[in-house]
């Protein structure tokens, strides 16, 4: 089955990029028909079906909880205790679970994200505590692709 990379965050606040910049990057260079590649401003519940045809999810936000540039890689579950109104966006907690009690399907899933410096308002660049964990973070996603299901316990 293939395996779905989410990339979500608004453009242009900073740091906030680096989801949605990373899934862009992601996307142009992807060669492995299994993967698939989306960058999203805000996740939604439309988005259900693209999980219901995979049995790997993983998702790139910056983090506003870790320091500037600290990656983390957390394995996620569904629950529906996200906080969102469901109205205009998901967490992806919540989008797992929407997923699993509509259509009884649970993808294995992670969050990888990097904590941000600045999410200032019209800023279309990454900081460069953020910007330089691109490759780093790249090669855990690869880490993640590689891993047969008996690995999936572990980030």
């Amino acid at each position: 089955m293939p395996v779905l990379i989410l990339g979500y965050g608004s453009p242009i606040r900073g740091d906030d990029a680096f989801g949605p910049l990373l899934a862009e990057q992601l996307e142009a260079e992807a060669s492995d028909p299994r993967l698939r590649v989306h960058a999203r401003h805000i996740l939604t519940a439309d988005l259900i079906p693209e999980l219901l045809d995979c049995d790997r999810v993983i998702f790139l936000d910056a983090a506003l909880d870790t320091a500037p540039g600290e990656i983390r890689c957390q394995r996620l579950d569904p629950s529906r205790a996200g906080g969102s109104s469901m109205a205009h966006f998901l967490d992806p907690r919540e989008l797992l679970a929407w997923c699993e009690a509509l259509y009884d399907h649970r993808p294995t899933a992670w969050l990888l994200s990097v904590g941000a410096a600045s999410l200032d308002y019209a800023s279309y660049r990454l900081s460069p505590e953020v910007a330089r964990m691109i490759p780093a973070v790249r090669t855990h996603i690869e880490r993640l692709l590689e891993q047969t299901p008996s690995d999936e316990s572990r980030p």
